[in-house]
């Protein structure tokens, strides 16, 4: 979902997703049959999957390198495996984060790898296959990926943002969904519910109680910038290419900054020498700071000579994901290291 998501699909069911309905349906059948029955390649390595009930954003960056974080806490060698959503290379690439840039292996690895040794690739299993072969990693996380199930998986969190929850609760194109609901509850280990608040439509309050009552186990945490008074006091241009921008605009805001003027961009959207200009001009006429998040940072740093002059003069909301209670963390990393050690018992 590389551009914005239908507005509709986080608002109360209406005409449109009903009559879109059929279409959904046919698409839940396939991604029931994929979730459940789908050709999964084995590793002999533990794999901790990070994934989402919908399209779209919801936190599950943060959590895996949080999750990363964890695992070098209890003395692993951790390794990611992504997609690489809307890199133009297709070959499978160990990310060098001084070297590529995000069209070459996508902005959401280039974070990974400043925690731990990230590859890349369509699919997943080759993905991981390279990250075995040369680099020394004993715990494997896969950002992304659940419906997919190219690879067999240990252990999967899903992150459930609290504030948009599931949206209208049905699938896509009807919804965003990626799966029936159900299937999906099946399918998981547990749910990570991030920040606060009762949701849209459906809320997180429909995922969490069956979640609860299929007996899996439901953790808390938040996100929190890493530095609280950079831009207190401040007025922004805040500028943003991710799934939600609204979360991160409310941020500033609760960082006691004013957020002045806002644009919104596709996610992942990779900004011309035009936009950059654009925003340039406004910020200047209104005597405004440019604000944007890590991800766009990112893009913007690997980007054009433009994109590279413009990153620098831009203020960065760089937040990280704090789990409730710190042993929550190492309690994924062990469980994921348990459903390992089960793999291998019964292999």
């Amino acid at each position: 979902m590389a551009g914005r998501a239908p507005s509709f699909w986080w608002q109360p069911r209406s005409t449109r997703s009903r009559l879109l309905e059929p279409l959904a349906m046919a698409y839940g059948a396939a991604a029931r049959r994929n979730l459940l029955h789908g050709e999964r390649a084995a590793f002999d390595v533990p794999v901790l999957c990070i994934g989402n009930f919908t399209a779209g954003g919801g936190g599950k960056t943060p959590t895996a390198l949080a999750l990363g974080r964890a695992a070098l806490a209890l003395g692993r060698r951790p390794g990611y495996v992504s997609r690489g959503h809307g890199r133009r290379r297709r070959d499978p690439l160990i990310v060098e984060p001084d070297h590529h840039t995000v069209r070459d292996v996508g902005d959401e690895p280039l974070l990974l790898a400043r925690v731990a040794p990230t590859a890349v690739a369509a699919n997943r299993a080759a993905a991981l296959r390279l990250l075995l072969d040369q680099r020394d990693v004993d715990f494997v996380i896969m950002d992304d990926g659940f419906q997919s199930q190219r690879l067999l998986i240990d252990y999967t969190l899903i992150a459930l943002d609290a504030r948009r929850g599931i949206g209208n609760g049905r699938v896509i194109p009807a919804g965003p969904l990626r799966a029936p609901l159900i299937d999906q509850v099946r399918a998981a280990d547990a749910l990570l519910v991030i920040g606060a608040g009762d949701g849209q439509s459906e809320g997180p309050g429909g995922p969490v109680r069956m979640m609860a009552r299929a007996g899996r186990a439901i953790h808390a945490a938040r996100l929190v910038p890493k530095s609280r008074q950079i831009l207190f006091g401040e007025r922004l241009l805040a500028f943003a290419g991710i799934a939600d921008p609204n979360k991160f605009y409310a941020s500033l805001e609760e960082l006691g900054a004013e957020v002045a003027v806002r644009r919104d961009f596709p996610d992942h959207h990779v900004f011309t020498d035009d936009e950059l200009y654009e925003l340039t001009e406004i910020a200047a006429r209104q005597t405004l700071i440019l604000a944007t998040t890590a991800k766009d940072a990112v893009r913007l740093a690997t980007g054009s000579e433009a994109a590279r002059k413009f990153a620098k003069g831009c203020a960065v909301l760089d937040v990280a994901l704090e789990f409730a209670s710190p042993f929550h963390a190492q309690r994924i990393v062990t469980e994921t290291l348990a459903g390992f050690e089960r793999r291998r018992w019964r292999r």
